[in-house]
């Protein structure tokens, strides 16, 4: 895509346990170091997204818009946070989006973290919605540095756990339609527990686990 080729394409994944630092991380934010993470099971990775420390694992649903962008990288993520309000508006969530946090919001507690890279006019990495992630994961960092907020997760606020193959579909077309593209209908029995299909590592800070989820997209 970087020379005016290639589909555009969402990626809809499942990470393994990784800690990953933006560009503009402290990695004062990371609060073991890399042994201690290992010891648990956890990653430590630096990539090219902006923003600061935050972490990926199972029960969290990460979402990589690789697509060509026209309004600015603000407006590339107001349509990724737009999208996420939509998918969790149906089961009784009332999110909002925050610019000077970077996050889709209930209350005081980040439900939606992003960071994007831009290069060439395409951007890659794109967001992280907790689903059913417990919120103990995120005592190894300080969540996108923010010392007085919390995490949340759709399991927290509505009192049941999601499959994170129900809610990816809804959230890859909310993506789709978000940005203005048109995606191909994704089947419920396309996609397996955790998303199964594998896909080539384009986008993600690690390469995607054996769980994403490709979804091509159509210019409207």
């Amino acid at each position: 895509m970087l020379a005016g080729e290639g589909r555009e394409t969402i990626l809809l994944l499942e990470h393994p346990k990784v800690v990953t630092l933006g560009r503009s991380s402290d990695p004062a934010h990371v609060l073991l170091d890399e042994a201690a993470l290992a010891a648990r099971g956890v990653d430590r990775v630096v990539t090219s997204r902006g923003g600061d420390v935050t972490y990926h694992g199972p029960g969290q649903l990460v979402a990589y818009p690789v697509v060509r962008i026209g309004r600015g990288v603000v407006a590339h993520v107001e349509g990724m946070a737009r999208a996420v309000i939509e998918t969790v508006r149906p089961l009784g969530i009332d999110a909002v989006f925050r610019r000077e946090r970077a996050g889709v919001w209930v209350g005081d507690r980040k439900l939606a973290a992003f960071g994007v890279h831009v290069s060439r006019r395409v951007a890659i990495h794109g967001l992280a919605l907790n689903v059913t992630t417990p919120s103990s994961d995120f005592a190894v960092i300080v969540p996108c540095g923010l010392h007085d907020a919390g995490v949340t997760s759709i399991a927290d606020l509505t009192g049941h756990s999601e499959a994170l193959d129900v809610i990816a579909p809804r959230l890859g077309i909310a993506l789709a339609t978000a940005l203005g593209r048109s995606p191909r209908a994704l089947e419920r029995r396309e996609i397996a527990s955790p998303i199964a299909s594998a896909a080539p590592a384009v986008a993600g800070p690690t390469s995607p686990s054996p769980g994403a989820r490709i979804q091509p997209l159509q210019r409207r």
